[in-house]
């Protein structure tokens, strides 16, 4: 008998110690997880407008954007103090910043008419230029008031039939947002890229001429 309740005790002061658990308020052990909203965002930066009709002799093949580390994720990055990236814990891209930024940077060079064709990626198009892309950067920086939204792209221009590059240029812009929050962040987001998208057709527009003027490159 005295073996038996030896084997028993346990278990009884298993049972009462979890019973005195469940009557504290609040225990985190037996509190359902919560669920956390999040709202998702797109870059939407609608292109410049459409060439009245395409003067281009090349085709400009577009690769697929990268991230930078630190941006490789669609997480929404801010900034409050000089290099330290923190993140929005309710508020996400729907995407990378640079999955997003690629198809926006093909619309925007079709629009041009600078191109005979603009294609995404390698494919069964013989193309004589490759445009490769980096975002550098896209964050919500609060070190000023009101906030402002920094968009950091490199691109790189590539004469494929000479294997060399035409030119590299890193584009810097920023520009204040509307209100202190992610939505004024999304809403400058878009802005900053809708002026970085005219740059860099610019750029691709003035040398591809040049490589075309000068004979290195052939359609």
């Amino acid at each position: 008998m005295r073996r038996l309740a030896s084997a028993v005790l346990p278990f009884i002061l298993r049972a009462a110690l979890l019973a005195g658990l469940a009557a504290l308020p609040g225990c985190a052990i037996l509190r359902a997880p919560q669920a956390v909203d999040v709202d998702y965002f797109t870059l939407d930066a609608v292109p410049g407008e459409t060439a009245a009709g395409g003067s281009g002799r090349l085709t400009l093949e577009v690769s697929p954007a990268r991230d930078f580390p630190g941006f490789d994720s669609a997480r929404m990055v801010y900034v409050k103090r000089p290099s330290e990236l923190d993140y929005f814990a309710r508020n996400r891209w729907v995407d990378t910043p640079a999955r997003m930024l690629t198809p926006l940077l093909v619309q925007a060079l079709e629009r041009s008419g600078a191109f005979r064709a603009v294609v995404r990626g390698s494919g069964p198009v013989t193309a004589q230029l490759r445009l490769d892309s980096e975002v550098v950067r896209l964050q919500q920086e609060f070190l000023h008031k009101p906030s402002r939204v920094r968009l950091t792209v490199r691109v790189q221009l590539i004469d494929l039939a000479g294997r060399r590059v035409l030119g590299s240029r890193e584009f810097d812009v920023s520009e204040p947002a509307p209100s202190d929050d992610p939505y004024g962040g999304v809403i400058a987001a878009n802005q900053v890229l809708r002026r970085v998208l005219g740059e860099v057709v610019e750029f691709c527009r003035a040398r591809a001429a040049s490589a075309s003027a000068l004979g290195q490159s052939t359609p």
